[in-house]
């Protein structure tokens, strides 16, 4: 028969060697609490036109200003900008690959991210009720989401513009299978378009560009549908990174809403617009008429507030309806407020003071 007391020696020594490599595991967890990562990596899709890499918004007042570079320069941390042509589904492969701690990111592809099991938290909104743009052939006779019936589509699947499409055409009662719809991405599809290879395309403030050219007519967007199709992008930051280095978050966020005060800022309009023509290469013409009548302060409003949160959750909801996702999720889960709650702290009671 078996020792019992060797049985019991041997038991217990298991029990110290796991209990060792348990409290190793915690000891190691918060030492890197403690350290500093060497490099914060942030990916971005990358919608430049011209050789500079470029995302508009918040992304190109960071990078000009060096805001990130600043915060982070006295402690020998160096800011690694990622952008990836490929959009959405690159980026959250970049994620999924651990390649990148912080994401910017079109509401679709995100949704994607999350619902496919990468952990990654929602820190604040980026820009809200971006315009999309029905392209047509010129001379097409298409005037409406209707017209369309039966007609070639160009849309770039895996990205928020996928699921702007899909909400435009559920406003109008319609969906996806209405239609011939082609897989391409923006650049793709306006040279298709322009080629007179499709019949239409929903696209971005890029299709301006091509209606300067007389090479599309655009005869309805967004805003004619009482917002439906329009697209929200939010700042993403992964679990790991942010439960190794809350404080880091923190201050990425706080130098993330210096950036916004001056996006906000009416005064600072021209000086945007002139920032993405020269960063993305893109005509003037074209970022000023898509912010025409866009009120700054409400289009780049960082908060993760009950509007902003319900745009996402009905994206969420649209984009299981239409098997995007497998299953939807709950926002209120995804969103983690507590960093731009207190940047925003910190902001007021620095204006309190002055």
């Amino acid at each position: 028969m078996p020792n019992p007391l060797r049985r019991f020696a041997s038991v217990f020594a298991l029990t110290l060697i796991a209990t060792a490599s348990l409290v190793g595991h915690v000891e190691l967890a918060h030492a890197e609490q403690r350290q500093q990562p060497e490099v914060i990596r942030i990916a971005v899709p990358d919608l430049s036109a011209g050789s500079k890499p470029s995302a508009g918004g918040v992304v190109d007042v960071l990078r000009d200003q060096q805001l990130l570079e600043k915060e982070f320069a006295s402690d020998g941390i160096r800011i690694e900008w990622l952008f990836f042509k490929g959009a959405g589904p690159v980026v959250n492969e970049a994620l999924a690959n651990q390649q990148a701690d912080f994401a910017y990111l079109g509401d679709l592809a995100a949704i994607i991210g999350k619902a496919s099991g990468l952990d990654t938290r929602v820190l604040s909104a980026g820009v809200r009720g971006v315009k999309s743009y029905l392209g047509v052939v010129p001379g097409s006779g298409i005037k409406t989401l209707q017209d369309l019936k039966g007609k070639r589509v160009a849309v770039f699947r895996g990205t928020a513009n996928q699921l702007s499409f899909a909400s435009a055409l559920a406003s109008q009662g319609l969906s996806k299978r209405d239609f011939k719809v082609i897989n391409l991405d923006f650049n793709a599809s306006n040279a298709a378009l322009a080629a007179r290879q499709i019949d239409a395309t929903w696209g971005l403030s890029n299709l301006l560009s091509l209606r300067e050219r007389g090479l599309v007519e655009l005869p309805i967007n967004s805003r004619d549908l009482q917002g439906a199709g329009s697209t929200q992008a939010v700042l993403l930051g992964t679990g790991d990174f942010i439960r190794l280095y809350p404080e880091v978050v923190a201050r990425v966020v706080q130098a993330q809403q210096k950036a916004v005060t001056w996006l906000r800022d009416e005064n600072n309009r021209e000086a945007y617009v002139d920032l993405v023509a020269s960063t993305a290469n893109w005509p003037r013409s074209i970022l000023q008429s898509d912010l025409a009548n866009e009120d700054l302060a409400h289009y780049f409003d960082p908060r993760l507030d009950a509007e902003f949160v319900d745009l996402l959750q009905q994206g969420v909801d649209l984009a299981a309806k239409e098997r995007l996702i497998r299953r939807g999720f709950k926002v209120a889960d995804w969103i983690e407020p507590r960093f731009l709650d207190a940047a925003l702290q910190q902001n007021q009671a620095t204006q309190a003071a002055r």
